[in-house]
């Protein structure tokens, strides 16, 4: 939601938080090099929500994208100018950048930047001035031709020293780049950029990656790296990272290395002065973590998703023995929502942002009614029925005069966005995919009836052990925190099963523990036994490990065409024209507590 508004300069710093932070004293020729930093942009160049055809708000008033971003970088450079003993400041990204809205998909697969179009998000980042950026795992949703047309249309290095040749082990990324950047009088400061991305792509892109790229943990591989860029000549050693601060891991220990290391990074690894911390979606201002073996404290910052934050990073530097090393860290995050979007970026990406507003409000059906996903974590939705049933009817079709065709079919989905909502009358191509905002494509596996329990279990701990009926708020009873996810367990790693021909009903009792809530688990209105056959639709991240849930790792697969499940939705809704919610009730569930239901609301 745009704010009214500074245009530049030190008025619109102040205005987006910017807290002077007195220079190191302990030196009379101490200097500050500023770095700031993004992460996790997915695709927002402006400040725009494509589902539903409106500027960008959220609870918190955000704003979001890099046409907002390029306002206060542009603030920044010019309180820095201002000095005319400051070196200028550098701009780093800490990667998932080319995947997230409507705006990047177009340009990954209806007019893909492999045909000759230039990114927007390159576009924007190429004006704006970025000295490099990391890699992060949505990079390789698109596959790699993508992504390695992207890298050649950036004006600036793409990193990943732990994105390795499947057999030589050698980085096919830049590792790091150094900049030699100039201080007025002075000798120049050499800054080593190392960048890290995550190693959950081998899960989670494995159909893209595996047999070609592989990826290393980030504590060992800057453990390889550090004392490299050290050697190199770097006085100072920034590392982007997109792995989140905390230690935690999302697919358990389906990979020796964790997902998110970026402080046990920090406190394993000597040399590293200060890191933009990417993937968690945090906004972290500021965390000085020390170094076990050194002593040394490194500052690191993370600037929430999307645009919404500036990260600024201040070192404070002096020479010690003709060197330049760093005396004082600081970090501090500045809101997006205080300034105006940056014209100049506006106007380079008009056209695209353009033709991706008339494509997204295309329409393409009706609906007899309308269809929510707001209660679809705690309650039975058409929503996710339908979701559920193109996925098990695209894979019912293809198993046709298979051995398999014969078995029941069931499929997996997974509540992504509370605020889709496919309306009654008119439905337009932004409505459908609302509704499925990831790029996933479809499998199909075999699973036994213990097994599907399992799963189900597995899922349960999604919800908070409650005590009583309610009525509870959503956040009473969703979200609950694990091992694997501590600051709770995200919408999208909490599954909803249902069948096609046949309903598929339980009930979950999150009065009981963890491990033994599913109740009444039916097919068809018989019990399901623990040797019953299934067929199961499910997405190419669940499948390949994402969430680490039992058993669908390693079910047989029996289909997989790679077809991104979003593009089905849109095709069935263009080929019947007219979509029925009643014709999709895949399923019965419902939240219990000591077996009676119980009430949320939102």
């Amino acid at each position: 939601m745009t704010r009214r508004t500074v245009i530049g300069g030190a008025a619109a710093l102040a205005a987006a938080g910017f807290q002077t932070v007195p220079a190191y004293a302990g030196h009379e020729k101490t200097i500050r090099l500023t770095v700031m930093g993004t992460t996790d942009l997915h695709g927002n160049v402006f400040n725009w929500d494509y589902f539903k055809n409106a500027e960008y708000d959220d609870s918190a008033h955000n704003d979001i994208g890099l046409a907002k971003v390029s306002t206060l970088v542009t603030a920044v450079r010019d309180r820095v100018a201002a000095d005319r003993r400051a070196p200028s400041p550098l701009l780093l990204d800490a990667g998932d950048t080319i995947q997230g809205t409507p705006l990047s998909y177009y340009f990954a697969r209806i007019e893909p930047i492999t045909g000759g179009h230039l990114h927007p998000m390159a576009a924007a980042m190429n004006e704006i001035g970025y000295d490099a950026a990391a890699l992060g795992n949505h990079e390789f949703n698109y596959g790699l031709d993508i992504i390695r047309k992207f890298q050649r249309q950036l004006g600036f290095p793409l990193l990943g020293a732990n994105a390795q040749d499947w057999t030589t082990g050698l980085p096919v990324f830049p590792p790091y780049v150094l900049k030699r950047v100039h201080v007025p009088g002075e000798k120049p400061i050499t800054v080593g950029i190392l960048g890290l991305t995550n190693p959950g792509i081998a899960i989670w892109d494995k159909a893209v990656v595996e047999d070609k790229i592989k990826f290393g943990g980030v504590v060992e591989q800057a453990l390889v790296w550090v004392p490299r860029v050290r050697k190199a000549g770097a006085d100072v050693v920034i590392v982007a990272v997109h792995s989140g601060m905390d230690l935690s891991s999302s697919y358990g220990d389906a990979l020796p290395v964790p997902e998110n290391a970026a402080a046990l990074m920090v406190e394993t690894v000597p040399g590293i002065d200060a890191v933009l911390v990417g993937h968690a979606h945090q906004e972290i201002p500021e965390r000085l973590v020390t170094n076990k073996e050194t002593g040394e404290q490194a500052v690191l910052t993370e600037p929430l998703k999307w645009g919404m934050r500036l990260s600024l990073i201040d070192l404070d530097l002096r020479k010690e023995r003709g060197r330049w090393k760093v005396v004082g860290r600081h970090a501090q995050v500045l809101n997006a929502n205080t300034v105006d979007a940056d014209p100049k970026v506006v106007a380079a990406l008009q056209q695209d942002h353009d033709t991706v507003i008339e494509y997204v409000n295309s329409k393409i059906g009706t609906c007899t009614e309308a269809m929510s996903a707001a209660t679809a974590p705690w309650e039975d939705t058409a929503a996710l029925d339908f979701v559920n049933f193109i996925q098990a009817d695209a894979v019912a079709k293809a198993l046709v005069g298979t051995p398999q065709a014969s078995l029941p079919v069931l499929a997996i989905a997974a509540p992504f966005n509370r605020a889709a909502a496919i309306p009654a009358g008119d439905v337009s191509i932004r409505d459908v995919a609302g509704l499925y905002v990831f790029d996933n494509t479809l499998l199909g596996v075999t699973m036994t009836g213990t097994q599907v329990r399992e799963y189900l279990e597995f899922s349960a701990q999604y919800f908070k052990l409650i005590s009583g009926t309610g009525p509870f708020t959503s956040d009473q009873v969703t979200n609950a925190p694990t091992p694997t996810a501590p600051i709770g367990t995200p919408d999208y790693n909490y599954d909803i099963l249902g069948g096609l021909t046949k309903p598929l009903a339980y009930k979950i009792d999150i009065a009981k523990p963890v491990g033994s809530r599913i109740t009444d688990l039916t097919y068809d209105g018989d019990a399901v036994a623990a040797d019953q056959q299934f067929i199961v639709a499910v997405n190419n991240y669940r499948q390949s490990g994402g969430g680490n849930f039992p058993h669908i790792k390693t079910a047989p697969v029996v289909y997989n065409r790679q077809v991104e499940i979003r593009q089905l939705m849109i095709d069935y809704v263009i080929a019947t024209g007219t979509v029925d919610p009643s014709a999709f009730h895949t399923g019965d569930w419902s939240l219990v507590s000591g077996g009676a239901p119980i009430i949320v609301n939102r």
